[in-house]
């Protein structure tokens, strides 16, 4: 298994977010891939804010989010990360670096572990070579951050589970960027 993903796997079972065994499968409904789009846009809204204002440690702390919402879906499917080949131009405009998220978080609404995959692929990527930083350092530091709050309990309606999921501003990732 993505050791990412049992990181976020061992969230899931320490706030009380429903997720099958794995490799026990299931499908998410319908309102379970609008609640998880809802998620992957703020998180990109996020990044693209940040790309704005040029601020490395933000858009890292948003690219890690949103592989963060990507690899919970996978978790709430019960399945693992999928292998598939991202690409994104490297033509040195923030354009592409926008165009490249936008569509990955757009496929999501499919619900399908490869478009949360292809998302999770790209935030690996992006991080490495658009903001030249340690993807895995960033996300245990936004992992720990987020095991430390507070305590679990079970979220029943679509509001609190927004809510539940919705992570929060991520600790000062400064550290996880290459000089």
């Amino acid at each position: 298994m993505n050791p990412h993903l049992q990181l976020v796997r061992d969230f899931h079972d320490r706030f009380g977010i429903e997720q099958p065994e794995y490799p026990d499968t299931a499908q998410l409904s319908t309102m379970d891939i609008v609640m998880r789009q809802a998620l992957l846009m703020d998180c990109a809204s996020e990044t693209c804010k940040a790309i704005t204002s040029g601020d490395l440690a933000r858009i890292l702390a948003g690219l890690v989010d949103l592989a963060y919402n990507a690899l919970a879906a996978i978790a709430c499917r019960g399945e693992d990360v999928v292998n598939v080949s991202v690409n994104w131009r490297q033509d040195g405009s923030v354009l592409s670096v926008v165009k490249a998220l936008s569509d990955r978080v757009n496929q999501c609404t499919s619900g399908e572990t490869v478009h949360y995959s292809a998302l999770y692929h790209v935030c690996l990527q992006l991080t490495r070579s658009f903001v030249n930083a340690d993807f895995d350092a960033a996300f245990r530091m936004v992992h720990a951050n987020l095991m430390s709050k507070a305590s679990s309990h079970v979220a029943n309606s679509y509001d609190q589970r927004i809510e539940r999921e919705t992570l929060p501003h991520a600790p000062d990732l400064s550290q996880a960027l290459y000089e």
